[in-house]
């Protein structure tokens, strides 16, 4: 009798477990992947920031580094020779025009201004007499008693009195005048500096005494490079005016209160540094501003009216040019074609390609792609959407 053939039992039911929970576990992830394919998920839209275009007045600024002087720096020297006797304003003190600021010992002068007043008066009586001889001359000569040639001698004589007379004068007023420089005298309003030399030194004609600086005024210089120059030359010729108004940035980083207008401008363009010079002149009132301050400029070069800009970070560039993303009703996107102008500061001027009131992706193109959803993130775009909702 033939035995029966027999199936092996595990002897446990563990692995028969673990073999029905695998088996499980892979059709569950099959019908998952089958209702995957049947379904797609669907691409959530892209968040971006956009700005919405439009028309203003924009204009090309920069900064110079700059020094500030004196409107005007006056040296007063000694005019005679002589002794100092005497410095009479305070140092470093506000004066004004015809304020004394020096003596210098006035006798020796004093002295030579008598000695010509005494030669005057000997010539205007030297005169005198030869008028009066003249004239005894003229009725003599009439009546026949002396010559004509000792007529012609005494006239000579009168004229030889007055010329005397005439040289006497002048040396008076010579004295006097000298005697006036004496005393030395500011010649403009101003901020006196230190005295160069004290009582009692021995002048020379032109011996430096102060130094009077006007502060009410200054003036400002600095150097625009050469193709700055000519952005800003074009742009005074196109606004048919030969002043520009100008700022100054004070080191402290503070802005000064009053404007100034460029009242010079270099012909030529300096070879070593590749710049032209310009100055601007600042009244100051306060003198807030010293004659060898260190400030910074800050000069419009050109100005732009009525243009379309947007943030240069808006714009990028494909095979095509330039191109802007551009955000349409439906809220998709458009690849814009634009022409660009200028860049001011970190703003791009459109030239063509957009109209004011359109939105332009400002942040977020990266993987953007034209007719893609996208979710605009910032406030003007929100409000947009609420009054859309309200709207409805």
């Amino acid at each position: 009798m033939q035995s029966a053939t027999s199936v092996p039992v595990p002897s446990s039911p563990g692995p028969l477990i673990r073999y029905l929970a695998v088996f499980g576990l892979l059709g569950l992830l099959a019908g998952c992947g089958s209702e995957s394919a049947d379904q797609p998920r669907e691409r959530p839209p892209a968040l971006v920031t956009v700005e919405e275009v439009e028309r203003t007045n924009v204009e090309l600024m920069r900064e110079y580094p700059a020094r500030v002087r004196g409107a005007r720096e006056v040296e007063v020297r000694a005019r005679i020779p002589g002794v100092l006797q005497e410095r009479v304003y305070r140092e470093g003190a506000q004066v004004e025009e015809g304020d004394l600021l020096f003596i210098i010992y006035p006798e020796p002068l004093q002295i030579v201004a008598e000695q010509a007043k005494a030669s005057r008066a000997n010539a205007q009586a030297e005169m005198r007499q030869a008028e009066r001889e003249w004239d005894r001359a003229q009725q003599l000569f009439e009546r026949g008693a002396i010559s004509a040639s000792e007529r012609d001698r005494l006239n000579s004589q009168l004229d030889f009195a007055r010329a005397g007379l005439a040289e006497a004068e002048a040396r008076l007023d010579e004295a006097k005048l000298n005697l006036s420089y004496t005393q030395v005298r500011a010649p403009m309003a101003g901020s006196t500096s230190l005295e160069v030399l004290p009582e009692g030194s021995v002048l020379a004609v032109g011996a430096l005494l102060t130094t009077i600086t006007r502060q009410d005024i200054v003036h400002v210089l600095f150097a625009l490079p050469e193709k700055d120059a000519a952005v800003q030359r074009a742009s005074q010729l196109e606004e048919e005016s030969q002043s520009a108004t100008v700022r100054l940035e004070l080191a402290d980083g503070s802005e000064y209160s009053l404007p100034g207008n460029i009242d010079f401008t270099s012909s030529n363009i300096d070879s070593a540094t590749g710049t032209i010079t310009l100055r601007a002149v600042f009244d100051n009132p306060d003198r807030q501003l010293i004659p060898g301050q260190f400030v910074r400029v800050r000069l419009v070069l050109q100005r732009y009216e009525n243009q379309i800009t947007v943030p240069t970070q808006a714009v990028g560039a494909d095979a095509q040019g330039p191109q802007v993303y551009v955000v349409k009703d439906n809220a998709t996107v458009e690849k814009r074609a634009v022409e660009l102008g200028a860049i001011i500061d970190d703003r791009q001027i459109i030239s063509e390609g957009l109209q004011p009131g359109e939105r332009v992706v400002v942040n977020g193109q990266v993987g953007l792609m034209p007719g893609m959803a996208v979710k605009m993130s910032n406030a003007a775009a929100d409000s947009d959407d609420a009054a859309t909702a309200g709207g409805e």
